[in-house]
């Protein structure tokens, strides 16, 4: 569950989980060993490295973007639309 509150996030996750664990469980739902994720946190890095292709937004944490497989631009320049677009159409 993610809250928005003037423009600040909260990630409330059941204790003993963790977004890497939540890929694992997609990945065994949609029994496949790949799946594309876009992240800008720290608490994502996990995420990013359980996933097929790991994105990182512009205004990710530095540590974020040193795991992920490429940086896309900042929220605020619709970073999530362009690794989108570069997922879907990648050659």
């Amino acid at each position: 569950l993610s809250i928005q509150h003037n423009h600040s996030y909260i990630d409330i996750i059941s204790q003993g989980t963790n977004k890497k664990s939540g890929i694992a469980t997609l990945l065994s739902k949609l029994e496949s060993s790949r799946v594309q994720v876009i992240g800008d946190g720290e608490n994502d890095i996990g995420m990013l490295e359980s996933a097929g292709v790991g994105v990182a937004m512009g205004n990710a944490a530095e540590k974020l973007k040193e795991v992920a497989d490429f940086v896309t631009l900042s929220n605020n320049e619709d970073g999530v639309a362009l690794a989108v677009e570069k997922l879907l159409f990648a050659k």
